[in-house]
């Protein structure tokens, strides 16, 4: 069972924290989840992790799960960034050892700008350096086309934090109806989105795919082929950019978005936990 706690964030909102405890861990696995749902949906994940020797982590972000905020609005455009970095200097006070990032789609986008933020020649006052990063169906591009880029220049200058539904059908998540229906019937998960949050997205994965060739962080990349909820185009041109000595590749072309949650998750786990038992964490 995962042991609940809070964090509080820079501007005074409680986060809801959890952990799985593992004894002589490898590492730590901290999950950053994806738009719109929660860390709870996690926990078959932080179970096979927890069985291979690592500790895992995992929260909710402002405004999602049992965490402070309203629904898909951000006050700052870099609150998840800032958030993060809160989260990370409190496990690495409780965890000596290698620091591990599991995003998942939006959650990919965060962590991964978190890492990018390394990259720059000043980087911002919440980047925190990690030992190793895993990304799974990361939403390096969510797809907006003409008119939707259109729309999103309006609201933003008109109303940025006017949340409105995210689009995304829940049929799109995973293959298996009993996953999908669970997350239908999930009071935590919302599909509320603002134009403040979708800028973060799309800048955040534009800035990553910009950077893919100088990265050197060890990096899992996992990536649905059959995504609907993001584009894997998005993934396969940080692939294709990223040295190749720095970034492991996944991809699995029949796949929906939540590869944690399809019928396949068993091999998809597998090659986690194999990653993970062989990576060159880099220190910090």
């Amino acid at each position: 069972m995962p042991m609940p706690t809070t964090l509080t964030t820079a501007d005074g909102l409680t986060l809801r924290t959890c952990e799985w405890p593992a004894t002589d861990a490898r590492s730590t696995v901290l999950i950053v989840h994806g738009l719109g749902e929660h860390a709870g949906r996690y926990a078959h994940v932080a179970a096979q992790l927890v069985n291979h020797g690592h500790h895992v982590v995992a929260y909710d972000h402002r405004g999602h799960g049992d965490s402070d905020g309203p629904r898909g609005r951000l006050h700052h455009p870099d609150d998840l960034l800032r958030d993060l970095a809160r989260v990370i200097d409190a496990v690495r006070a409780a965890r000596p050892g290698p620091l591990v990032l599991l995003g998942h789609s939006m959650g990919g986008a965060i962590a991964a700008r978190m890492v990018a933020a390394g990259l720059e020649p000043k980087p911002p006052r919440w980047h925190r350096a990690v030992d190793a990063l895993v990304l799974s169906s990361p939403a390096l591009d969510i797809g907006l086309g003409g008119a939707q880029q259109a729309l999103l220049a309006v609201l933003r200058r008109l109303a940025p934090n006017f949340a409105i539904g995210n689009g995304l059908e829940p049929d799109w998540v995973s293959r298996d109806p009993a996953v999908v229906a669970a997350y239908i019937d999930d009071p935590l998960v919302h599909d509320r989105v603002s134009a403040k949050l979708v800028s973060f997205m799309a800048d955040a994965g534009a800035f990553v795919r910009a950077h893919a060739a100088q990265w050197r962080l060890p990096t899992l990349l996992l990536y649905a082929g059959a995504d609907r909820c993001v584009v894997p185009a998005g993934s396969a041109a940080f692939a294709a950019a990223a040295p190749a000595s720095v970034v492991t590749v996944r991809a699995f072309p029949a796949l929906y978005h939540e590869l944690f949650n399809e019928p396949e998750q068993a091999e998809v786990l597998a090659a986690l936990t194999a990653w993970l038992g062989t990576a060159p964490y880099t220190g910090h």
